[in-house]
């Protein structure tokens, strides 16, 4: 942080922030709206108030509702650090209720108690941002398209013969179209990527790597901010829940590593999609999964070492800028 003695915390909702500042002993609160003008007005207010040049903001990552606080914070050259709401809790230790101005001030403190470890947040482009948007559109329209899918399947053998074909029938006319928006929603995905000159490179080299098809690679651009919060390969594979870790304690307690369950699921799952994809086409990861398989491994382990290896493989050809050569032998 620029002082020690100054810290500033967010708690963000969806139509207010919550601040507290924290300056030597004196804690000060505020309430304002989450929108461009308003941030932007208190910001230029609190750097006459402390007379300070440049601040420094410590929020929690609430996806969407960031973004107006984001849009000040790269117009003004503000440094943010974005904290996991996961990390902050268990920081906290044994606490009692919360509400909104609690929450900030819990941040405020976080912020100040540890200044030195905090990293500045690298503010994702306004095409990944965008991306962030279609995407999430995306997977509605996915949700959907399943939520109509499936009562019909089921009532195929309830409802009678008439009642059934008219539901289809509506049922059918329903998904074609939300299967035409879903076209329309990938198409400006791909405008978006072949917009960004870095983005398309990434996008190419990424795809380059057997198993890795467009949904996981638009999750990976979105999720690592084009590579640019997380490009090593270790942090990236556990950031997505796929390294096994140690379960032991003394003599009594000697479990087999297990993967931690705090990961970001949505990319998971697309991942072993795309380890699932990769063993079942030819090639080296398929050799690779079929041999551990006949050296009587457990095929959820080797299909988890697939998913790390793809992750490997994403991270060098994205750190090298070279599209992967297939023609490698795996140990």
């Amino acid at each position: 942080m620029i002082e020690k003695k100054l810290s500033i915390g967010i708690d963000i909702s969806k139509l207010t922030l919550d601040i507290c500042i924290i300056d030597d002993d004196v804690l000060e609160n505020y309430c304002i709206k989450n929108k461009v003008t308003s941030i932007r007005s208190f910001v230029k207010k609190l750097k006459k108030k402390f007379g300070v040049a440049e601040l420094e903001l410590c929020m929690e990552n609430t996806g969407l509702y960031n973004w107006p606080l984001y849009s000040v914070c790269e117009e003004l050259s503000i440094t943010a650090y974005v904290i996991n709401p996961l990390h902050l809790k268990r920081s906290m230790g044994l606490v009692r209720g919360k509400n909104d101005k609690i929450d900030a001030e819990r941040i405020a403190l976080h912020a100040r108690r540890f200044y030195d470890t905090l990293t500045p947040y690298k503010l994702p482009s306004k095409t990944i941002r965008k991306m962030q948007i279609m995407y999430a559109l995306r997977k509605r329209i996915v949700e959907v398209k399943k939520m109509f899918n499936a009562p019909i399947s089921e009532l195929k053998s309830v409802a009678e013969k008439g009642v059934y074909a008219e539901m289809l029938k509506i049922t059918n006319q329903l998904v074609k179209q939300l299967d035409n928006k879903l076209l329309r929603v990938e198409e400006e995905l791909n405008s978006l990527i072949t917009s960004d000159a870095q983005i398309q490179e990434n996008y190419k080299l990424i795809t380059s790597v057997q198993g890795v098809g467009k949904v996981l690679a638009w999750n990976l651009l979105i999720k690592t901010n084009n590579f640019k919060t997380i490009n090593d390969p270790r942090k990236l594979a556990c950031y997505v829940g796929v390294v096994p870790f140690d379960f032991q304690s003394g003599t009594s307690i000697n479990k087999k590593p297990r993967v931690s369950f705090m990961a970001d699921m949505q990319v998971k799952k697309v991942l072993h999609m795309a380890a699932l994809r990769a063993v079942r086409l030819e090639g080296d990861l398929q050799k690779y999964y079929l041999r551990k398989v006949a050296e009587g491994k457990n095929k959820m382990s080797v299909l988890n070492a697939v998913r790390n290896k793809i992750i490997a493989r994403v991270c060098s050809v994205v750190n090298n800028k070279k599209m992967y050569e297939t023609n490698l032998v795996l140990s």
